[in-house]
């Protein structure tokens, strides 16, 4: 009989968290796994596309502090305090004693993944695990052998092995090309191939759609290359290069929002249940088999968001919600409101005296905090959702949530504030995009929708997408064969009161609705995946050789599970659910009684 083996696609986060929950549980996996074959495109293994030197720069945060990153070998704070003073400043981190409640650069995040990796791969090899490395080595195609039940993996350099399972945990995937030619790039990544040669300088307004996470660090690294930054009490200054001083960015955002600002946290690792027993959440699906959003806020959200505004003495928003006239919708504009400022940067630097308080004397902001665990609870239940709250929840919901719950850390506001203030920083609302055929031939054009039927055009000489990653589309998937041979399909949700595509409303994207076995589906984007992440067949059945745990392919079944605490998450669910079936010696089993047993028991 052939020796259990699984390979695992990718070494990032994601992996490298897989690893550590089946080193975790060796003792009873070795009866399931004997060999583990990591492939990484890159050179680096255990680092990740957003910490890795070649992608990214010294002057990126990693917008997460070292106590809200999962559990590895030895925690980010510690490693770094382990570190010699001149590595830490090639890092760029000059401001010591390590605090574990500050961010630092993404490259020395990469740096200790890395090591924390090799610990984990040296582990499992003391304890009889064969583990074989392939760097530089891209996988092209996965295929199903249906008679050997085995799965074939071929690679980029002409390699084909075949495997009993095989763990999909590849990370972003930016498929739009580059256009340097009219200075527009699809991605800030590489960042690399933004920056001026040495000596160089942009002396021009350089565009990025989106005021993200991604186009502060397009902010920060260019802002670095055109003057230098110093501190003056508790501001940072901001000094342009006299031979610069036309560079300016310009930020595109729909909204007009900038994220808001780091907060200290009660409880910094996320829990699905910590608001809500498990019991509670099940007794709200209806008798058609669906959780309804509305429901969800009125049941559990309403009461846990009232109990974190009275800690954090906001009794307006506590009067309102003890109403219950007031939906989700509603919850939602209001905080909106709360942080609409007619000048988002002066409303930045209002908000940073809230911010500084929460940090400096470790009081946390509770509302955030648990909205953000309610969410990640809700994410987990997503497969009872019908197809109305799905739209509901990506139209109304998450980029409030995106722009509340993806804090931006303190020292980035201070040196977008520092640039306001020398003015080499704008910020333009509305609708944002590129005209393709602008007749400009070293520009980028793109077109503002002010309000509705009032547009206006700007064109840059260096344009920079940072949207951030979409969801691809099944035909995007980057192995073929799993596609022409029907082994994945469209992540979908039923819609509960649309039957036909003739009741459609004008506002819902037809392509995105379609019609199987007389049911009524929204492609919610991405791959279908069951609870325990199989892939889904085109007849609906689960592939028990092919699991994919990459939130790029998956985020239309699992909306909200981003960032290195869902990476954790993710891959423990995959491990719990092969424990619970060499335990009980039975199939996987994804209903979701017995799925959201291991969410309760685990404290995922």
């Amino acid at each position: 009989m052939d020796k259990k083996n699984i390979a695992i696609i990718g070494s990032g986060a994601t992996a490298i968290y897989l690893l550590k929950h089946i080193n975790d549980h060796l003792e009873k996996l070795k009866s399931f796994i004997q060999e583990i074959s990591i492939f990484e495109k890159g050179i680096h293994m255990g680092m990740g596309m957003p910490y890795n030197p070649e992608t990214t720069d010294i002057y990126n945060l990693a917008n997460i502090s070292s106590k809200e990153i999962p559990d590895l070998p030895e925690t980010f704070g510690n490693w770094l305090r382990e570190q010699k003073p001149e590595i830490l400043e090639s890092w760029n981190i000059k401001d010591l004693p390590i605090d574990d409640t500050k961010v630092y650069s993404r490259i020395s995040l990469g740096a200790y993944f890395h090591e924390q990796y090799t610990i984990l791969i040296q582990e499992l090899t003391d304890k009889g695990i064969i583990v074989h490395q392939i760097n530089e080595e891209e996988v092209r195609d996965i295929l199903m052998d249906e008679k050997t039940n085995r799965v074939l993996v071929k690679t980029s350099k002409g390699g084909s092995i075949d495997f009993e399972k095989v763990i999909i945990a590849t990370g972003h995937h930016w498929f739009e090309e580059d256009n340097e030619g009219i200075g527009y790039y699809s991605s800030p990544w590489p960042i690399h191939k933004l920056l001026p040669k040495p000596g160089e300088y942009y002396n021009y307004s350089i565009g990025t759609l989106g005021a993200s996470l991604s186009a502060f660090d397009v902010v920060s690294s260019l802002a670095h290359r055109h003057g230098v930054f110093s501190e003056k009490g508790d501001e940072l200054i901001y000094k342009l290069n006299p031979d610069a001083q036309s560079f300016k960015i310009v930020m595109h955002s729909a909204e007009g929002w900038l994220p808001h600002l780091q907060y200290e946290q009660e409880y910094p690792m996320r829990e699905i249940y910590r608001h809500a027993k498990r019991e509670e959440i099940l007794s709200l699906i209806d008798n058609d088999g669906y959780l309804r959003i509305h429901t969800f806020f009125d049941k559990i959200c309403r009461q846990a968001l009232i109990r974190s505004f009275e800690k954090d003495t906001m009794p307006k928003i506590v009067e309102r919600l003890e109403s219950d006239n007031i939906s989700f919708k509603d919850f939602v504009q209001i905080m909106s409101d709360e942080h609409e400022y007619s000048d988002s940067f002066e409303g930045m630097r209002k908000e940073r005296v809230a911010a500084r308080n929460s940090v400096n004397n470790n009081k946390p902001i509770y509302w955030k905090e648990t909205l953000d665990d309610l969410m990640y609870c809700l994410n987990f239940h997503a497969e009872l959702l019908p197809a109305e709250d799905h739209l509901f929840f990506r139209r109304e919901v998450m980029t409030f949530l995106m722009n509340v719950i993806a804090a931006l850390p303190l020292a980035s506001a201070n040196i977008l504030l520092a640039l306001y203030d020398e003015g080499c920083i704008d910020l333009v609302t509305g609708k944002a995009e590129v005209i393709e055929d602008s007749g400009k031939d070293d520009r980028t054009l793109i077109e503002v929708e002010k309000e509705v039927g009032t547009k206006e055009t700007y064109n840059y000489r260096m344009f920079v997408n940072c949207a951030g990653q979409k969801n691809i589309e099944l035909e995007q998937f980057p192995f073929p064969s799993l596609i022409k041979d029907g082994k994945v399909r469209k992540a979908r949700a039923k819609f509960k009161t649309l039957k036909d595509l003739n009741e459609l409303p004008e506002s819902i994207n037809k392509d995105l609705v379609f019609q199987e076995q007389s049911e009524l589906l929204l492609y919610t984007g991405g791959l279908d995946i069951d609870a325990a992440y199989r892939l889904i067949n085109k007849n609906g059945n689960p592939n028990d050789n092919i699991y994919d745990i990459s939130f790029t392919h998956t985020s239309g079944c699992r909306p909200y599970s981003y960032g290195l605490q869902a990476c954790s998450a993710t891959s423990k669910i995959l491990t719990e659910v092969w424990l619970f079936a060499i335990s009980e010696n039975s199939e996987i089993n994804v209903e979701i009684e017995k799925i959201t047993e291991l969410y309760d028991d685990n404290e995922i």
